[in-house]
């Protein structure tokens, strides 16, 4: 682990010294302690709480299954992008921003906008010791407030689910199963239109994912192939890697 230097230059634009400090290097193993702990503990609750669902250890262990496969698409954008994030923020400060957050478009945006009104350029001309270091603090800010708000509005959201609940028991049944749905659908369907927004290339690509994922769940509809469900995603963000890399190749924009 590098060395924290004896003095730091805040008008240099030798970010080596800062950008490897300890203290950073500790934030990050206290960052991704956390989300392991985290996952521990989620998993303990689960197993204690399944039986009062009616769910068995198979279905536990099946639903940890999907959930691992769903995740290696977002995993894989969210580390590839972390990549090119180190050349900018240095790999400590990168992992804690991309391990906290997870979302690079309001890293890299929040980021060039601090940058830009201390009249510096992100990963460019005047981008200093003093800059970066207020590059950090002011992404750090920022997501104290995604926190805050989740902790406000989650109460009240749970108040609403409350009323539901404490009407008629098919229609809050009916609600609180269709309101879930609609707002994955709603999230999704506006990260495709995103993609889609890009050119020819990646509409190829999101259609191409969707046509792979509809076949594997028909698939594991029509022929009980249950395995399909878990396993549908994975194999549809693997093909449309696959695909992305084809038409890039063929230079399709």
């Amino acid at each position: 682990m590098p060395s924290f230097p004896l003095a730091l230059d805040p008008d240099s634009t030798d970010l080596a010294p800062i950008v490897n400090a300890p203290v950073l290097w500790l934030t990050v193993v206290a960052v991704f302690g956390v989300i392991i702990a985290q996952s521990v503990i989620y998993y303990v609750a689960v197993r204690k709480a399944a039986p009062a669902v009616g769910m068995s250890r198979k279905e536990v262990a099946t639903s940890f299954r999907a959930g691992a496969v769903a995740s290696i698409g977002p995993s894989l954008a969210v580390a590839l992008i972390a990549l090119t994030l180190i050349t900018v923020f240095g790999t400590p400060a990168a992992l804690v921003r991309i391990g906290l957050i997870g979302s690079a478009a309001f890293e890299v945006g929040g980021a060039a906008i601090s940058a830009n009104a201390q009249g510096a350029e992100l990963g460019g001309e005047g981008y200093t010791q003093s800059v970066f270091a207020s590059v950090l603090l002011s992404l750090s800010l920022a997501g104290t407030v995604w926190m805050l708000v989740t902790l406000i509005a989650t109460p009240l959201l749970k108040r609403g689910a409350n009323r539901l609940e404490g009407r008629t028991v098919g229609r809050a049944a009916g609600a609180m199963s269709i309101i879930p749905g609609a707002a994955l659908l709603g999230a999704f369907a506006t990260l495709g239109m995103q993609q889609v927004q890009r050119g020819l290339g990646a509409t190829l690509v999101v259609a191409t994912t969707a046509a792979v994922m509809a076949i594997a769940l028909w698939i594991a509809r029509r022929f009980s192939q249950n395995w399909l469900r878990e396993w549908g995603l994975g194999i549809a963000v693997v093909i449309g890697l696959v695909v992305a890399v084809l038409i890039n190749a063929a230079g399709i924009a």
